[in-house]
């Protein structure tokens, strides 16, 4: 896979991201910065390092296999596994600027 290539999937997976949002808050996981990086291998494997808002988020066990799910079925994705860290810790500041204007932060 090239680096158009490469580019061109992981651009198709963010759009994809943009449409799973957090339930508690009215912003979509990618804006929200919980997205920490997305890891294309050369067969379309991916792989997803994410964080939630909190340890104790309600969605945190159903929110990884959502992500992993919807990735998959991105034409041209082999397949997708999701790693959950927690440094560094999420806070408000990772947020993009049109979810901390969405917010009411800016």
């Amino acid at each position: 896979m090239d680096i158009a290539q490469r580019n061109e999937l992981e651009g198709k997976i963010i759009t994809m991201l943009k449409t799973i949002y957090d339930p508690e808050i009215p912003v979509d996981i990618y804006e929200l910065g919980l997205i920490y990086n997305i890891g294309i291998d050369d067969a379309a494997a991916i792989t997803i390092m994410m964080t939630l808002t909190s340890p104790s988020c309600p969605v945190a066990e159903t929110l990884p296999p959502e992500v992993e799910q919807k990735v998959t079925s991105v034409e041209g994705v082999a397949s997708c596994k999701v790693e959950i860290t927690w440094d560094p810790a999420w806070d408000k500041s990772m947020m993009s600027e049109e979810a901390q204007l969405e917010l009411g932060f800016l």
